[in-house]
């Protein structure tokens, strides 16, 4: 009996040293960093679709005592020690990302704001082996870059896709005889400009568009008047224009201080905000942008309520949502990893999921959501994902557009 009383004390004093152990080895916290835009001209799109989203996940997490790591046997809150200003400068940002990743020795490292500075840093990450959750870039050769950098994943569609998606919109009327096959194409001249061009373009010829006038302007643009004079002349029924947020709510702007007010006016980034809806008011309605998010999807309303309670900043009809969902699969991951090697966090991002989300399902096996909104549209003062028609919570098309 003693001897029997003997082995459990052992056993017990063995598990109980084992579990000092591993919480003496567990780090204080899961140290996070990021590089993003803080001032110049991609802060308003990182200050709307990103940060907020950043600043909710960190409070959230810490709120449920942190991420369970298995291999500690314990929660650990995650704490942002490095939060760096890129001032907008491709340059800066590659310096910066290098520091967070050699000097500050981040666990994890988030990504910036922009399909330029993403696809900029991706070789970074790739490097170093963090991975790189990129929510808002998208470019047409995704298949290629996963396989080029293991570490890069892409949770906005190509711009092919956005563009396949605002075609089946204009199909449909076109062949109801509502709209002629003449379109403007505008981009801003930059990474996302080209891209959207090249995806938007090649689908839009393909599909027997004519388009009248295509140009690219400088990204920080101060003035588009001469872009909205040349569109409003030249015959055609649908304005597109692969837009970053300034240059949206300018374009927006302009066009109705011109009495500009085509059947079809789509706009990209900054559509979507609850800024523009602020900005226009009713006259938003009818505009189409990039993207969409259905609001009825399980946690979606909650999340919306905790984020404007936080920052004060209404998330996005596109990437605020996303954002934060791709916060949800690296906290996920983790877990299921049971660890806070890169490497394996990685692996099970990319092998494991579907995972669940505010914005739905999302697997990531090929590295690139897949099925997501291509085109949304400002009703009654919200914007409401339209197209994939087939996708759940999709709206009717309201046309015509009301007149600014």
């Amino acid at each position: 009996m003693d001897s029997l009383l003997g082995r459990i004390s052992f056993i017990a004093l063995a598990m109980a040293a084992a579990s000092s152990a591993l919480a003496a080895d567990a780090p204080k916290s899961i140290r996070i960093g990021y590089a993003i835009s803080l001032s110049g001209v991609n802060a308003q799109g990182a200050a709307t679709t990103t940060l907020p989203g950043y600043d909710l996940w960190v409070k959230d997490v810490n709120d449920k005592g942190g991420i369970m790591v298995k291999e500690f046997g314990k929660r650990i809150p995650v704490e942002v020690v490095a939060k760096y200003d890129d001032t907008s400068n491709a340059e800066t940002l590659l310096r910066l990302e290098e520091k967070l990743m050699t000097q500050d020795k981040v666990d994890f490292v988030l990504p910036p704001w922009s399909t330029g500075f993403n696809l900029a840093v991706a070789p970074i990450f790739a490097k170093y082996g963090y991975p790189q959750l990129a929510v808002t870039a998208n470019a047409n050769d995704e298949e290629q870059l996963v396989k080029q950098f293991p570490t890069l994943f892409f949770f906005l569609n190509q711009p092919m896709h956005f563009g396949a998606a605002l075609i089946s919109v204009l199909d449909t009327l076109k062949s109801a005889g509502k709209i002629n096959d003449k379109v403007v194409l505008l981009s801003v001249g930059d990474q996302f400009g080209a891209e959207f061009a090249a995806g938007f373009g090649a689908g839009l010829k393909g599909s027997g568009y004519d388009i009248v006038l295509q140009k690219s302007y400088p990204l920080g643009a101060a003035d588009l008047t001469n872009e909205i004079k040349e569109a409003k002349s030249s015959g055609a029924d649908t304005f597109i224009a692969g837009s970053y947020p300034p240059d949206t709510f300018m374009l927006a702007g302009t066009a109705i201080t011109q009495g500009y007010n085509p059947k079809v006016y789509y706009t990209a980034v900054g559509t979507a905000f609850a800024e523009f809806g602020g900005a226009f008011k009713g006259k938003a309605d009818g505009v189409f942008g990039i993207g969409g998010w259905d609001p009825n999807l399980p946690g979606a309303q909650d999340y919306y309520k905790r984020q404007v309670a936080l920052t004060g900043h209404a998330p996005d009809g596109w990437a605020s949502p996303v954002t934060y969902a791709s916060l949800q699969i690296l906290v996920q991951a983790i877990e299921k990893a049971g660890t806070l090697d890169r490497k394996k966090v990685l692996d099970a991002i990319a092998n494991d999921g579907p995972w669940d989300t505010i914005s739905g399902p999302i697997d990531l096996k090929t590295h690139i959501r897949e099925k997501q909104w291509g085109v949304g549209q400002w009703q009654n003062g919200q914007f409401v994902g339209v197209s994939p028609s087939d996708m759940a919570g999709a709206q009717p098309v309201m046309f015509p557009k009301p007149a600014w």
